[in-house]
């Protein structure tokens, strides 16, 4: 027969816990996080010239592995994800257009779709002449990582 239909337990079922739906930010303590900065102690004395001195004939490559290497996807402060943005700007501005197919090519498949997420950053305030320069990277690195890089850029939730 069935059980004792008086009882009250299923009610202490919080059931909108399982709500594939509901939206719930994750914190993964990126208060701390502060992203590239021109004063790193690891980067290296020419890469810092570069980030600095914008025509710079320095490692172009390592600066712009550099400031790739601790983007700050997880902090919700914007001075810091604005000074990220300027110096990853700076970096790309600072290739020549015949050495960006090189650069997009020593990135792995995350650090194309790091570097489309920064694009596509840039073309929200775009500033003299950054949007050229932002496409001549964004055909390079769609041609490396695909239509699914930049499908994972839109629909990442966390931003740069």
């Amino acid at each position: 027969m069935s059980k004792s239909t008086m009882s009250a337990r299923f009610r202490r079922v919080d059931v909108d816990e399982y709500d594939e739906n509901k939206f719930v930010d994750e914190e993964d303590g990126g208060e701390n996080q502060l992203g590239p900065d021109e004063a790193e102690s690891h980067l290296s004395p020419a890469v810092l010239r570069c980030i600095l001195n914008p025509p710079c004939t320095g490692n172009l490559m390592e600066a712009l592995h550099a400031v790739l290497k601790n983007p700050p996807i997880n902090t919700k402060n914007q001075n810091v994800k604005d000074r990220a943005e300027s110096l990853v700007l700076k970096v790309l501005s600072a290739f020549k257009s015949s050495d960006i197919e090189k650069g997009v090519q020593s990135l792995d498949k995350n650090g194309v779709d790091l570097l489309m997420k920064y694009i596509y950053k840039g073309f929200e305030k775009p500033s003299e002449n950054s949007s050229a320069v932002l496409l001549q990277w964004h055909e390079k690195a769609l041609a490396a990582g695909g239509v699914g890089s930049i499908v994972r850029v839109l629909t990442a939730r966390k931003t740069v």
